[in-house]
């Protein structure tokens, strides 16, 4: 790509512009492409960053206990301000379909302050390291933007939402692993609702506990299936308390494949004999059609769990609910499952009186999605048919009761073994001594001048005031004996506390 050339009416600070005659735009700066962007958008270019929207994360960062916040040094932070405040600038040309010129020239005008960062790296390195910058911005900024939907409302993000649901519904998952997707893709799509948009937080323990599926599980269904073919991105790994932030997609065309090396997310059962002409074509179709919210209602049951009734059980059931009485192989294509596990997985869920079938015809029971089978009188047309009672009953039958409860009280364990982690390292703990003697391990305690005696110590383990031997409430003791302090600034959010920052500096730099 060729450099950037700036013409003379870039540089030329803005009062020069005045003397010339005026011209009849609807904007005082229609001619530096302002009139094209939205009203914030403008208002970013001309004024800056007013409320300190784009310095989370600048001047001061959340500790990893949630609660402190180091400060970083007002250069570095300046500089990255600067430049989520040039990228966020970049994007808002590159979606009003302006270019490369035209976000030049707004940064580099002497009057937008929303381009100071720009014209200090000109100042600093020299116009040629600052189109270069320019230029790296504009190449994130216009994949970003092509990756991504502007949405107008939060009524345009939930048609958005609605859409990505139906195309998830007709999208054949295909195997095991592509149920699985679907289970886990449902849970994603579970958040953005609840966020009120594609982009959302979620951890993997969170997602694992909404999709009834293990962390292994859905990791390897992460790198496999959903990330390859479009569906998911992870923009920013969590870190703490925070989870992962994700962006919900449409997906590629070739739907849940992903690679196209992965052949088993393909069927490969064909008619056994061509000649019968049950099959001209592989046996799942192109497209499917499920219920997703009934799937996402029942996933999280220890009846649908590994070694339960599974995932396939989920889709036929959803497939049935959309349409009722459908024959097995209306369920092949609908389902995307193949006719042996449409089979097997029907005449599983017919033992437990779930679904009924009249001839080729296959329908739910009237309490199917409760759990609840055909009742004693109805089921004793039906041999070996044990009426469920229950998703519970039904767990209880396949050995999977209690799944879900192990899984969550796991994930609690490795959250608090996680946050302890995080508190120590925050604390600062400092490595005791260890010796040998007489053929044993001793651990020798490093000195410590702040630590507290024991007569200050409460049982509950607040700080005792030594004065008035009352809880002080200003303190409190850390696991390692040290006293920390707790002041007014810490109960401030991390955002109050970086647009403190930033309206300080402002106000440092106006005075200056």
């Amino acid at each position: 790509m060729a450099p950037l050339s700036l013409r003379d009416d870039l540089t030329v600070p803005h009062h020069s512009h005045q003397a010339e005659p005026k011209r009849q735009t609807p904007h005082p700066f229609g001619r530096l492409g302002l009139h094209r962007l939205r009203p914030a958008a403008a208002e970013l270019v001309l004024l800056g960053d007013l409320t300190g929207r784009y310095a989370t994360g600048s001047y001061s960062r959340l500790g990893s206990d949630g609660r402190t916040v180091a400060v970083r040094p007002d250069r570095a932070g300046a500089a990255e301000h600067g430049h989520c405040v040039t990228a966020a600038i970049a994007c808002h040309v590159a979606r009003a379909g302006g270019s490369i010129e035209e976000l030049a020239r707004l940064l580099l005008h002497p009057d937008h302050e929303g381009g100071w960062h720009a014209r200090h790296i000109a100042v600093r390195s020299g116009q040629a390291r600052a189109l270069d910058y320019i230029r790296r911005v504009w190449a994130s900024a216009t994949a970003v933007v092509a990756g991504t939907r502007a949405l107008d409302s939060r009524h345009h993000a939930y048609e958005v939402l609605a859409a990505l649901r139906d195309r998830i519904e007709t999208t054949p998952w295909r195997g095991e692993r592509g149920r699985t997707a679907l289970r886990v893709l449902r849970a994603h799509l579970n958040f953005a609702e609840t966020a009120g948009g594609p982009l959302h937080h979620a951890s993997e323990r969170q997602t694992a506990e909404e999709a009834g599926i293990s962390r292994t599980t859905l990791r390897v269904v992460y790198d496999t299936v959903l990330k390859p073919g479009g569906w998911l991105r992870r923009l920013r790994v969590g870190h703490g308390r925070e989870g992962s932030t994700w962006y919900l997609d449409h997906g590629s065309a070739g739907g849940p494949r992903g690679s196209a090396s992965l052949s088993r997310f393909w069927t490969t059962q064909y008619p056994p004999d061509l000649a019968l002409e049950e099959w001209t074509t592989p046996e799942t179709a192109t497209t499917a059609d499920i219920d997703s919210t009934v799937i996402a209602r029942l996933m999280g049951h220890d009846a649908f769990a590994h070694r339960g009734l599974g995932s396939s059980a989920l889709v036929i059931i959803g497939a049935l609910h959309v349409r009722p009485a459908q024959t097995v192989s209306d369920l092949v294509s609908a389902a995307s499952v193949s006719r042996a596990t449409a089979y097997r997985t029907l005449r599983r869920l017919a033992d437990h009186g779930l679904v009924q079938h009249d001839g080729e015809t296959w329908t739910l029971a009237p309490r199917a999605l409760d759990g609840f089978g055909y009742s004693p009188l109805d089921a004793a047309t039906e041999p070996g048919t044990r009426p469920a009672q229950g998703w519970d009953g039904i767990a209880q039958c396949h050995g999977t009761a209690g799944v879900a409860v192990q899984r969550r009280t796991l994930h609690a364990v490795e959250r608090a073994t996680y946050q302890e982690v995080l508190d120590r390292r925050a604390e600062h703990r400092s490595k005791a001594t260890v010796i040998v003697h007489d053929g044993r391990h001793v651990l020798v305690p490093a000195p410590r001048p702040d630590e507290i005696p024991s007569a200050w110590q409460s049982p509950g383990g607040s700080v005792l005031d030594p004065v008035t031997g009352r809880p002080a409430t200003d303190w409190r003791l850390a696991t390692d004996g040290r006293l920390i302090l707790i002041t007014a600034a810490d109960q401030r959010s991390y955002d109050e506390l970086a647009t403190a920052h930033a309206e300080a500096l402002r106000e440092w730099n106006s005075a200056a």
